[in-house]
């Protein structure tokens, strides 16, 4: 498979709850993808990229700029005085322009991507009261147009022929723009205008007029009043946002946490209807707002009084020297508004240096109210006197009925926020959360998981405002651990009564030691921190210049803090029954003669929240518990503190810097692209090697995979080895644990195809990890094999684990419809495959009652994969030289590899099934669905909730065998520019839904098609379907026009992804980890990696190729390439062609069950997985030879 290149997005609101986690409302844009997306992936969802579209010219917003004195930019902080980590090679430079707008400039030479991000101190807490959801649509509209560029598609179309992409969010107090672009012309040379790429200088030319002149065309506000709504419509089926927007329900009105934030088509035009079609009428008045007004004038005033430059940070990272860099950003972002008179930033650093806030270093910072307790100074203090959470939002039980099956406890305390002055000086929350959600022998974690009562605990922060805090603990529950909730919550209260007594009784300082020993872990981890992907960089970047000084923003939260017993007192205090909201969620809840719990709100009636529909009661905590919580009178002797780690490393010498090492060392070498050593090579076992002299760090990874034909051998092998793999990894967890914690992990899991084990980490300690993991495996399938009576505890496990595959399984039904209909056509397409039905057959019902499965049969199933005969390949890569690396195939081949190796027809492999023709259809069927698909795939969403349907267009092409390098390159160059086409028609001006994609897929067992994905809430599936059969036509003709010159642009932008390097070792090793399982399924002819694959795939479309023999590339002009284009489509995607191979996967939401009951049984439609089955035996498969040599 060819390695995924985009930055995957989401539809997402902030980090609330540390499991199922929940992320700011995100606008993705423009996003690159990679020469395949693998079937079932979950995609991004960008924003249009428009061609020929007409634009009106309405008057742009443009701020008044005060005439001053000319005053130069002011350099705040020079590249020597910001504190770096060791493989951080780029150079650094803070100013402050003359408009008062701060920016981080970052000069690499060596990157392959450009990027720059804005960051914006102003949310959704800013929405005025009669538009919630405004500063989330104000961040749609940004990218509609501005004075400069008023075109809508001209920033998405400049990033895109750049190589570039772009996205947004908006969180609470905050919103983040970002893009990257690749620094290349587009003759495949650097073209430089004063040192900077025209990539990077014409793109954040573009950018910036977001924050000088934007449109806000009114022309265009219907359209994203609608995407914001879908996108509203869409998390309606999510508990995610069902959850979030509960916590805001039950806060106080009155504090802008309690605001709506993503927003809908009413609110946002403060009280419309939206319209919607009525059968095939496409016309719709749109002009009144349904009924209510347009927002126009309140975007307006919102980017006048937050989008000035006081109250943004940028960041920019390119090739050029950091002179030219800040002469860029003196010309593109110096025109943008300074801020009005004596304004002062929602920053940390701002409000300490105007007085506002104290450090703990100056007098009077400890400031104490009348009882003497500690104030904490940003708490409460921004929107006084409303506080998000006071006594009476707090101390409540909250009882929560979830759409899928999940049973949790999170526990919010109310504190003050984390980046306050005196509690970021010593940071009480790291060691409490660190104690808190420890998982060692003696911990709370430990003793629950033991009970059988959880599956998880964790310790984190849940919501992180500028004026309060809410920090979490999030327990997963069994259905066991729901029945018990009372004893879990009453361990958990003892768990931080033990914690609290030892901070105010630390006489032999235990707690301060776990404190330094976090910041030892902090100091190794910053010293060894490799730098990161430039877009994700500028982003973070961005909003870290509001609160750190810029000589510490890149060390951050790494810098080490002195223990500080009397503010960590204090902060535990919070941590009460009294001062928290305990959440607990279950889908038995509703089930009132099951309830038995004290913890319980059984009795109140049930409410429904009126923005998501999440179900809740609630009742104030009683006394009794109050007092029992408060101060138990007793605490389980099972308890006790960790004892310090003894998995943090103290040799961080590099193998490259050994003395044999430095000899070998060839300054003319590209150590980049040099390819691992294969060091073993027998028919047990080959094993790969390299030293990294590269990234420079102490670290190193060791991968090995087993291949079995046993796992995928039935439902039941497979359902088996996944639930050896869970009790594997509780087994191991009080082993490894501190491993974890030090930087050290390790990984196992199961594939259909093979066990898959790693260990990664601080290379000192990994030889002992291994050891550890592999011998256990062992010693625990041996301890299974005697069964349930001499090891009740490990039953217990076992139980748990299946119970929560069957759970997980289950769920499966409440997946997204885009997602229901991609797992159908996976299904129909592969083979073998089970279904989920098939796995849950084996767990519950009548079969499994009568052939239950058992401890001893499962560890005998693991051992069948792990010891029995197999196909085995390892890699060893980073500080770790070839002697370590033949002591670890030592390992390996003593623990695993026992008996005769699999012959290469022994090693499984997957198939993909060709579909049929239209005429092959015909035979098969009699007749077909439709003219145009011949083959129609139905189902119907499962939930009653669920408002969206959804259809997914899939049109195969060939085989990877057939298509070899050159076709695969120009499938990948078709499904780039198609996807921006296809978003730009289907979603931007038909308004079908808030997800839309087209890209390119690969089908396990060699097969591709090219698929296009729709998921409304407005449209009807077979509508969605003509839609998308409409654009195919169309864009063949858009190819067809598209200019050569524009071609290029995006064939060079597709070559650029390709020859991205990696950034940092774990990239490196991911991408050599593909390459040697990419050979596994193949025979002995195809078993060497490819390695150079993505160089040779970027050589295709390097026009005029390389003149040796052995060269991939044939096309030797633009012309030729442009014809190759439109033979391809031709062949494969246009409706009169006689090799076309298409399928519709079609998901109705139950309002339209009807229409999905009459269509079962016709020609040409499959309703079921057996009719799925019947039709996969008519179907032939895709030769399974790979496309390289």
């Amino acid at each position: 498979m060819i390695r995924h290149l985009h930055k995957s997005v989401s539809l997402t609101i902030t980090t609330i709850l540390l499991t199922g986690s929940v992320q700011p409302f995100a606008t993705p844009h423009n996003t690159r993808r990679a020469l395949s997306v693998a079937v079932g992936a979950r995609f991004a969802t960008p924003a249009s990229l428009a061609e020929n579209a007409t634009v009106a010219s309405p008057t742009a917003v443009i701020g008044k700029t005060t005439t001053s004195p000319k005053v130069p930019t002011k350099i705040i902080a020079q590249d020597h005085e910001f504190i770096k980590s060791d493989p951080d090679k780029r150079s650094y430079r803070a100013i402050t322009l003359p408009n008062q707008l701060t920016a981080l400039l970052v000069s690499d030479p060596t990157t392959d991507v450009e990027a720059s991000s804005v960051h914006v101190r102003a949310g959704h807490f800013d929405d005025p009261p009669n538009r919630a959801g405004l500063a989330h649509f104000h961040e749609h509209m940004l990218f509609l147009g501005t004075e400069k560029y008023p075109k809508e598609e001209e920033y998405e179309e400049f990033l895109g022929s750049n190589g570039g992409m772009s996205n947004a969010y908006t969180d609470m107090e905050d919103t983040n723009y970002y893009f990257n672009v690749a620094p290349l012309d587009h003759d495949g040379e650097e073209k430089l205008q004063g040192g900077v790429s025209s990539a990077l200088s014409g793109a954040l030319d573009r950018f910036a007029q977001f924050f000088i002149s934007p449109l806000f065309d009114e022309s265009m506000l219907e359209r994203e009043l609608r995407a914001v709504n879908s996108e509203y419509l869409n998390g309606r089926t999510s508990d995610n946002w069902r959850n979030f927007q509960l916590l805001k329900h039950g806060s106080n009105k009155d504090h802008p946490f309690a605001k709506f934030g993503c927003g809908n088509y009413n609110t946002l035009t403060d009280g419309g209807v939206l319209k919607t079609k009525n059968g095939d009428d496409e016309s719709v008045d749109t002009s009144d707002f349904g009924g209510g007004s347009s927002p126009r004038e309140e975007l307006v005033k919102f980017w006048t009084n937050k989008y000035h430059a006081g109250n943004l940070r940028l960041c920019v990272v390119g090739r050029a020297s950091l002179d030219d860099l800040q002469e860029l950003v003196e010309k593109t972002f110096g025109p943008v508004r300074p801020p009005p008179a004596g304004f002062i930033p929602n920053g940390i650093i701002d409000q300490i240096k105007a007085g506002i806030l104290k450090t703990s270093s100056e007098e009077g910072s400890h400031l104490r109210d009348q009882n003497g307790d500690l104030i904490f100074q940003t708490e409460h203090m921004l929107y006084s006197p409303n506080v998000a959470f006071g006594p009476e939002q707090l101390g409540l039980i909250r009882e929560v009925v979830p759409l899928i099956e999940a049973r949790t406890i999170k526990i919010f305390s109310a504190v003050p926020p984390l980046d306050d002055p005196i509690l970021s000086e010593s940071r009480p929350f790291s060691v409490m959360s660190h104690l808190v959600g420890h998982e060692s022998p003696g911990s709370l974690h430990h003793l629950l998981v033991e009970e059988g009562w959880i599956n998880s605990l964790s310790s984190g922060v849940g919501i992180s405002s500028s004026d309060f805090c809410l920090v979490n603990i999030a327990i997963a529950l069994t259905p066991k651990g729901m029945r018990e909730r009372d004893q879990v919550l009453a361990k958990t209260w003892q768990w931080l009564s033990l914690i609290k007594d030892a901070v105010g009784n630390d006489d032999h300082g235990l707690i301060e030691q776990h404190h330094n020993e976090l910041n030892r872990i902090s100091e190794i981890g910053f010293k060894f921190r490799e730098m990161s992907d430039p877009t994700d960089f500028c982003s973070a970047a961005a909003e870290k210049l509001f609160d750190y000084e810029p000589s510490k923003l890149l060390l951050g939260s790494s810098e080490t803090k002195k223990y500080d017993a009397e503010v960590t007192r204090a902060f535990l205090s919070r941590i009460t029954p009294q001062n928290s909201l305990i959440v607990v969620t279950a889908p038995e809840l509703e089930m009132e003669e099951l309830e038995s719990s004290s913890a319980s709100a059984r009795g109140k009636s049930w409410e429904t929240e009126e923005r998501y529909g999440a179900k809740y009661r609630q009742v104030r905590i009683s006394d009794e518990l109050l007092r029992e919580w408060n101060h138990p009178t007793e605490i389980d002797a099972r308890l006790r503190l960790p004892a310090l780690n003894e998995f943090i490393p103290e040799d961080l010498s590099l193998r490259c810097d050994d003395e044999d090492s430095l000899k070998s060392f060839n300054p003319d070498v590209d150590y980049r692209k040099q390819q691992p050593d294969l060091i073993i090579d027998t028919p047990k076992l080959r094993m790969w090697h390299k030293m990294d002299r590269v990234f420079r760090v102490p670290k190193a990874s060791i991968r090995l995979q087993l291949a079995s034909p046993n796992l995928y051998r039935s439902p039941r092998s497979m359902t088996l080895n996944r639930i050896f793999q869970a009790v594997l990894k509780e087994d191991l967890n009080s082993f490894v644990y501190d491993a974890s914690v030090a930087g050290c992990n390790y990984g196992i899991s199961c594939v259909p195809s093979a066990y898959r084990l790693s260990v990664s980490g601080y290379s000192e300690k990994l030889p002992h990890l291994l050891d550890v993991v592999t011998s256990r495996i062992e010693t625990l399938i041996a301890e299974m094999k005697e069964g349930e009576e001499a090891h009740p505890a490990l039953a217990r496990t076992f139980d748990k684990a299946k119970e929560n595959l069957l759970r997980r399984t289950k769920n499966y039904v409440y997946d997204s419809p885009y997602e229901t209909g991609s797992y159908n056509l996976r299904t129909l397409l592969e083979t073998p495959v089970w279904h989920v039905n098939d796995y849950i057959q084996e767990m519950e019902g009548p079969d499994a009652e009568l052939d239950p499965l058992t401890l001893r049969e499962c560890a005998e199933a693991a051992e069948a994969c792990l010891f029995g005969r197999s196909k085995t390949v390892a890699l060893c890569i980073g500080n770790i030289n070839e002697k370590e690396s033949r002591e670890v195939a030592d390992v390996i081949q003593r623990h695993f590899i026992r008996k005769r190796p699999l012959l290469d027809e022994e090693v499984p492999r997957f198939r993909s099934l060709i579909l049929p023709t239209k005429l092959e259809a015909m035979k098969m069927f009699g007749s077909v669905a439709s003219e145009k698909v011949p083959l129609i795939y139905e189902a119907l969403a499962h939930s009653e909730s669920e408002e969206n349907n959804s259809v997914e267009l899939m049109m195969q092409t060939s085989s990877n065998h057939e298509l070899g390098y050159e076709g695969l390159a120009i499938q990948e160059l078709i499904s780039t520019i198609a996807y921006n086409s296809a978003f730009n028609q289907l979603r931007t001006k038909e308004q079908l839904g808030y997800i839309v994609s087209a890209f390119g897929k690969k089908i396990a067992g060699g097969g591709n098609a090219f698929c296009v994905i729709v998921q409304s809430s407005s449209t009807l599936p077979p509508s969605i379907e003509e839609s998308c059969l409409n654009w195919v036509e169309q864009f063949r003709q858009e190819l067809e026009d598209m200019s050569e010159e524009r071609l290029l642009m995006e064939t060079n932008a597709v070559r650029a992804s390709l020859l991205e390097k990696d950034v940092k070792l774990s990239e490196e090793i991911s991408s050599v980890w593909n390459e040697i399982l990419a050979t596994i399924p193949h025979t002995h002819h195809f078993k060497n990696p490819v390695f150079d694959r993505l160089e040779r795939f970027a050589e295709i479309l390097t026009i005029g190729g390389n003149e040796e023999a052995d060269s991939c590339s044939s096309i030797k002009t633009v012309a030729e390439l442009k014809q190759k284009v439109l033979e391809f489509y031709d062949k494969y995607f246009m409706p009169n062609s006689p090799e076309r191979r298409v399928v519709s996967s079609r998901v109705f939401n139950r309002k339209s069950k009807d229409i999905f009951e009459g269509n079962v049984g016709k020609p040409g439609y499959i309703s079921s997985y057996d009719e799925e089955r019947k039709l996969k035996q008519q179907l032939s498969s895709f030769p399974t030879a790979p496309y390289w040599k």
